[in-house]
C-alpha cells in the first residue's frame, strides 16, 4: 500500500517545525501544511468526495497549492491541476472531460477564470456539483454570490486526517497534455509513478535537507510539480514565486540563498540578458547556488555557456514529458556531462530512437524518442483510441525526434510535429535555431515550416535581437546561406521584440504558425 501523501506525513515526523514553504514574508513550517492539508482532506470528505473521485484546482504558485494537492491525496482522490490562464469554455471540458466532483479555483484578476462571471458555465458541468473560491484577499469573503470559499471547506475542520491507503496503479494526478496536436488530454499518473519520479529526482540532484528550491515554474505543470515533490521528499524548504520575472528570481537567489533552481530555457535566457543583473550580488549568489536545471524544451548550447560563465553555476539538462511523472533522462552528475544531450535514461526506465516500423535506428541517426519504465503514465483518461496510437508494441512513443550516440546519450532534435519537410529533405527546427543563435546579433529564435506551393513548405525564422542590434533580414538568410545546408537555411526571416509563451515558459510555435497565417490571409 502506498499514498504519495507519506512525503508530507514523514516531515511531520522528522521536521516538523522547519520550513517548509517560503512565500514573501510568509514561512510555514511542515506542520502548518500538514494541517491544512487535513482540513481540506476532512471538507473534502464531508462534502461526500471518496477515494478515487476527481478534484480540479486551478491556483498559481501559492501555499495554498501544496496544501490542497496534500489534502487530496490523503482523501484518496486524483488532483486535476488546470492553468491559470485558461477561460470557461476551456475550464468546462477538461472538467467535463476528466469528470471532476469539485472545483477549487483562485479568484485573482479579470484575466481568471473566476473573475469573468465564469461559473454560470462551470455550473453546467453534470459531474461538478461542489464549487469553493479562494479569494484574492487571503480569508475574505467569497466575492461570488452562493459560491463558498476554500476558508469554508476547511472551516472547523481537525488538523489531523486519516491517510487513505492506496495501490501503486492508483491514479493520484490527471495532469493534461498541452493540446498542441488537437484537444488536450489527461495524462493519468500514478501514485507509484510520481513516488518514484520524486525519490529518483533528489538522487539525481544530490539534494538534502539543507537545500532551498526556488519554485517558480507553475505548480499545475508537471515540471513545477515534481519539483515540489522531490523538495518535500528530501525535507528542504521551497520558496514561491507566482510567474518569472528576471528582476525577483536575482532577488531571491539573493535573499533566501537558494541552492537548486529548476527552470526552462526562456528562464535561462532571460536571467541571461537581464540588463539589472550586476545590481544583485553576483558572488554570493554564485557561492550558494549550486545546481541549475533545465526541462521542458531543448536548452540552446550557446545559453548554456553563457548563463555557466556569467553566473558561474552547473547546469544539467534532462528531458521527460508529462507522460512520463515527468523525467525520463538526465545528465548526472557522476558522469560526465555533454553539453546539448539530454543524458542517460534514469533508473529503472529504457529509451530508444525507433523508426516508423518500430525498428532500432543506427547510432546517431534521427528516429522518434520511446520510452518504457516506472515512468511512463497509466494512460490518457477514457481515451482509448489514443492510447492505442501512444502505446504501440509495448513502448510510449513521445513524438520527440532524437539520436543516441554511442556512449548512450540522448539528444533531442525536435518535435516530431515541428519537423519542416522542405522539398523531401527533414529540416529539424532546433538545428537551425541552435545556428542562427551564433549570430552575434541574435539573441533567440524560433524556427517554423509554412506552405509552399512548390516545396510543400519552406523553413521561416522569428529572431529577437539582442540589446542594442538591429539585424537586417536580408543579411542574416545571406549568412545563414553559408552557415547550413541549401535545404535548411531560413529564406524568411522575420525581427520580432519577443516570442509567444505557454504558462510554463515553452516558445509557442503554434501561435506563430497562426500569426503567420493571418499575415498570409490564410
Amino acid at each position: 500500500m502506498i499514498n504519495l501523501a507519506s512525503i508530507l506525513e514523514d516531515n511531520l515526523r522528522e521536521r516538523p517545525d522547519k520550513t517548509a514553504v517560503v512565500f514573501g514574508p510568509v514561512r510555514l513550517s511542515f506542520r502548518q501544511i500538514d494541517a491544512m492539508a487535513c482540513q481540506v482532506a476532512n471538507g473534502l470528505r464531508k462534502i461526500g468526495v471518496k477515494k478515487g473521485d476527481k478534484v480540479a484546482l486551478t491556483c498559481p504558485n501559492l501555499p495554498y497549492f501544496p496544501a490542497i494537492w496534500f489534502g487530496i491525496l490523503k482523501v484518496g482522490a486524483v488532483m486535476v491541476p488546470l492553468s491559470v490562464l485558461l477561460r470557461p469554455r476551456e475550464i468546462v471540458y477538461h472538467l467535463t472531460d476528466s469528470e471532476s466532483v469539485a472545483y477549487i479555483c483562485f479568484e485573482g484578476t479579470p484575466e481568471l477564470p473566476m473573475g469573468q462571471g465564469g461559473m454560470t458555465a462551470l455550473k453546467e458541468v453534470p459531474s461538478c456539483k461542489h464549487f469553493y473560491v479562494i479569494p484574492t484577499a487571503p480569508g475574505g469573503p467569497s466575492p461570488f454570490e452562493g459560491v463558498p470559499t476554500l476558508a469554508d471547506l476547511m472551516a472547523n475542520q481537525p488538523p489531523t486526517a486519516d491517510t487513505e491507503q492506496m495501490e501503486p496503479n492508483d491514479t493520484a494526478l490527471i495532469i493534461y497534455t498541452s493540446g498542441t496536436t488537437g484537444r488536450p488530454k489527461g495524462a493519468e499518473l500514478t501514485h507509484s509513478n510520481l513516488l518514484m519520479n520524486c525519490v529518483i529526482a533528489a538522487r539525481l540532484f544530490e539534494s538534502v535537507e539543507n537545500d532551498v528550491s526556488l519554485g517558480v515554474l507553475p505548480l499545475f505543470h508537471s515540471f513545477g510539480i515534481s519539483i515540489l515533490d522531490s523538495n518535500f521528499l528530501q525535507g528542504g524548504t521551497l520558496v514561491l514565486i507566482t510567474r518569472f520575472d528576471a528582476g525577483v528570481v536575482l532577488k531571491t537567489f539573493q535573499d533566501e540563498g537558494v541552492t537548486i533552481f529548476a527552470g526552462v530555457p526562456t528562464m535561462y535566457w532571460d536571467l541571461l540578458n537581464y540588463a539589472d543583473a550586476d545590481k544583485f550580488d553576483l558572488k554570493k549568489i554564485a557561492d550558494t547556488l549550486r545546481l541549475g536545471i533545465s526541462g521542458g524544451a531543448a536548452l540552446p548550447v550557446e545559453v548554456l555557456r553563457q548563463f555557466e560563465e556569467k553566473y558561474g553555476i552547473k547546469i544539467l539538462e534532462g528531458y521527460g514529458l508529462s507522460e512520463t511523472s515527468p523525467t525520463a533522462s538526465f545528465n548526472r552528475a557522476d558522469r560526465p556531462r555533454k553539453v546539448g544531450s539530454i543524458g542517460l535514461p534514469i533508473w529503472g526506465v529504457e529509451m530508444k530512437i525507433l523508426d516508423d516500423d518500430m525498428k532500432d535506428v543506427p547510432v546517431g541517426k534521427p528516429g522518434e524518442v520511446c520510452i518504457r519504465g516506472h515512468n511512463v503514465m497509466k494512460g490518457y483518461y477514457n481515451k482509448p483510441e489514443a492510447n492505442a496510437e501512444a502505446f504501440r508494441g509495448g513502448w510510449f512513443h513521445s513524438g520527440d525526434i532524437g539520436t543516441m550516440d554511442e556512449d548512450g546519450y540522448f539528444y533531442i532534435v525536435d518535435r516530431k510535429k515541428d519537423m519542416v519537410i522542405r522539398g523531401g529533405f527533414n529540416v529539424y527546427p532546433r538545428e537551425v535555431e541552435e545556428v542562427l543563435m551564433m549570430h552575434p546579433d541574435i539573441s533567440l529564435a524560433a524556427v517554423i515550416g509554412i506552405p509552399h506551393a512548390e516545396y510543400g513548405e519552406e523553413v521561416k525564422a522569428y529572431i529577437v535581437p539582442k540589446a542594442g542590434k538591429t539585424p537586417d533580414p536580408a543579411e542574416i538568410i545571406k549568412w545563414a546561406k553559408q552557415e547550413m545546408a541549401a535545404y535548411k537555411y531560413p529564406r524568411m526571416v522575420e525581427v520580432v521584440d519577443s516570442l509567444p509563451l505557454g504558462p510554463s515558459g515553452k516558445i509557442l510555435k503554434l501561435e506563430l504558425r497562426k500569426m503567420d497565417a493571418d499575415k498570409r490571409g490564410a
